[in-house]
């Protein structure tokens, strides 16, 4: 089969498109014919070597996609999954910018006959992260103010798009005019320029000079300090993301008796992540969520598509096609 493979850390030409053995199923796992496979930035931080996650070389990177099970290993006991079905997968074990992949069950979730496996391959990181952000971290309630960071973007329109069914008032920020009308289209209720230096200025107005009862903050090196000084009391701040480090205030958070939440994926808890599996995959099957794909690429240009999800003005997932 075809993958990309990494033999050591570095620059996004380090991925190689290379033919490698055929995987099989092994106890406890099952195995997945790909034909899509998402890209998020951890991907980038994970190949460069600057990311807490280093995993063994060589590997193949990407933890997203979406394909069709072939064999199920012994001792999976999943009665919703079968071979031949369109399946949707998060943090493969064998990664996912490939022609097969191999997962563990619970990581993995039946692809509702109304998306495409490029669409299933936006969901994963995007909408489980978002999820865990919104529900478990933030702890956000009906009819609350959110405000979502970078809300164009894969976990910015998963975001949105939760946080609007769950009955909250929704304020996204985007870069572009293209940007908002995407975040206007997902649900957000509001839609702000983050180019423009008065963006918060103006959501306090727009909220009685009270604030967001919630921020999902995507690039907290830039933002966090401003974050906290527009918060409303009490408020929740989840940090996503973050390209570096900042110097801040702390009586910030005193002033507002503020929460900040870090979060990665990767440390949600088996209860966490299975809540959050399989709340977002019947909102895919009943219609509430419907991930936006800003670009198909192929699989060999996986080290254009690394460069491409690091720019700024992103509209939806990158998503490479693989079958």
């Amino acid at each position: 089969m075809l993958a990309i493979r990494i033999a050591s850390f570095g620059p996004p030409d380090v991925m190689k498109l290379e033919e490698v053995e055929p995987l099989a199923a092994k106890d406890g796992h099952v195995l997945i014919r790909l034909h899509a496979a998402g890209v998020n930035p951890v991907d980038d931080y994970i190949r460069s070597g600057t990311y807490a996650m280093k995993p063994d070389l060589p590997y193949t990177p990407g933890m997203d996609g979406a394909g069709v099970i072939e064999a199920i290993g012994a001792g999976v006991n999943r009665p919703d999954l079968r071979p031949g079905q369109r399946v949707w997968l998060c943090r493969a074990v064998t990664g996912t910018y490939a022609q097969q992949t191999v997962a563990e069950p619970i990581r993995i979730a039946p692809l509702p006959e109304r998306l495409t496996f490029e669409q299933g391959a936006a969901v994963g990181v995007a909408y489980l992260t978002a999820h865990t952000a919104l529900m478990h971290k933030a702890r956000l309630q009906p009819g609350e103010v959110v405000l979502i960071h970078g809300a164009s973007g894969g976990v910015g329109t998963a975001a949105v798009q939760i946080a609007r069914a769950m009955g909250a008032i929704v304020v996204g920020t985007a870069g572009t005019e293209q940007g908002r009308e995407l975040v206007r289209q997902q649900g957000a209720h509001i839609a702000l320029d983050h180019t423009t230096s008065d963006y918060l200025d103006s959501l306090r107005g727009m909220t009685g000079g009270r604030g967001p009862d919630v921020i999902i903050e995507m690039l907290a090196n830039k933002n966090l300090q401003r974050d906290l000084e527009c918060l409303a009391p009490r408020g929740r701040i989840t940090i996503v993301g973050s390209r570096g480090a900042l110097e801040i205030n702390p009586r910030a958070f005193m002033a507002k008796d503020a929460t900040v939440t870090g979060m990665a994926l990767f440390n949600a808890t088996q209860q966490e992540w299975t809540q959050s599996l399989f709340a977002v995959n019947e909102g895919l099957r009943n219609g509430t969520l419907t991930p936006v794909v800003g670009e198909v690429m192929d699989l060999k240009d996986a080290p254009a598509a690394h460069r491409r999800i690091m720019e700024p003005g992103s509209h939806g997932k990158i998503v490479l096609r693989v079958g």
